[in-house]
């Protein structure tokens, strides 16, 4: 939704007629993921895809006839490997887009989205009726279909919070602006959490970890990353975050170096559960350890944890969504 938010706000505000297509479910080729969006007006503008070719036009008019009729509809699409050029696919798939007059559900989402506040939306695919329930719930941010209903998790735009400005946060930040994320780093030294080394963070907070981590709204949009590697950081760190509903958390060190930090945590009283939510040591083996490969092991790690990915290679038999 939030790809399609300008101009549905737009739209809207406008009294625009508006329909709203939504893929619900792919096979084979699916060069846009589930929960991808397509908005039509009766008035003839469109934005958003569904599948990055001129299957658009078809959803086009499915879209106004079900702004005439006002009956939802599940349009199913399919094409055979030596054709699927001309639909826009990959190759040959079957593509089925949910079609639905936007309703005060959606309307309801576009503000609280314009507010930056999380939201679910569930719609069952076989009678239109649309739910909106406050907050998301844990695990994968994608969107899933069970039978008729089709779940969307909207969260906060992903907010990425370094602790610890050293050396590899420099590529990670940079990294991660280039995905996207709003970045925060934190560091009680002052010296470090400079704007020159920083240039693409949204904020800079030079403070304890504790004392940044009170400051900050951390749930399960927040990616959290520990690299001061100094327990007199490291811990007051571990323990504020621990507490809350953060979506990843990872923590720089050797396998023994984060054993050390576990057992002086478990002397706190911190359960066996909270503790296994910590990433430690932290990313995916790269095989390097230069400063760029590293950040960028952090990140990817990051990534196959907020969209559900196993971090494994797709040439070992991992199920790609693209020939």
């Amino acid at each position: 939704m939030r790809e399609v938010l300008g101009e549905l706000a737009e739209w809207t505000t406008a009294g625009e007629d508006i329909a709203l297509a939504t893929v619900v479910e792919t096979w084979g080729s699916s060069p846009r993921p589930l929960g991808s969006k397509m908005v039509v007006t009766r008035s003839g503008k469109m934005a958003g895809s569904v599948s990055n070719g001129c299957i658009e036009s078809a959803v086009f008019e499915e879209a106004q006839k079900v702004l005439k009729s006002r009956e939802p509809k599940v349009a199913a699409f399919g094409v055979a490997d030596d054709v699927a050029f001309e639909v826009g696919l990959a190759c040959g798939g079957h593509i089925e887009v949910f079609v639905e007059p936007l309703g005060p559900a959606h309307r309801q989402l576009i503000e609280m989205l314009q507010r930056n506040e999380p939201a679910t939306l569930r719609t069952n695919l076989a009678t239109g009726a649309a739910d909106l329930v406050l907050g998301t719930p844990p695990g994968t941010e994608l969107a899933r279909r069970d039978g008729d209903m089709f779940t969307e998790p909207f969260r906060r735009p992903a907010h990425l919070i370094i602790v610890g400005a050293i050396h590899i946060a420099i590529p990670l930040h940079r990294l991660a602006k280039l995905m996207g994320y709003r970045i925060t780093v934190v560091d009680a030294r002052a010296k470090f959490a400079t704007r020159e080394r920083f240039p693409d963070a949204d904020e800079l907070i030079v403070a304890w970890p504790d004392e940044a981590m009170a400051r900050l709204a951390i749930d399960n949009s927040s990616y959290v990353v520990i690299l001061t590697h100094d327990p007199k950081f490291d811990l007051p760190a571990l323990r504020s975050v621990l507490a809350k509903d953060a979506g990843y958390i990872g923590a720089i060190g050797s396998r023994k170096t984060n054993q050390n930090r576990f057992d002086a945590l478990r002397a706190e009283g911190f359960t066996e559960e909270q503790l296994a939510r910590v990433h430690g040591p932290i990313g995916l083996d790269l095989g390097s350890r230069g400063a760029d490969e590293t950040a960028l092991g952090i990140l990817a790690e990051i990534t196959a944890a907020r969209f559900g990915g196993s971090g494994a290679s797709k040439r070992d038999g991992v199920r790609s969504g693209l020939c």
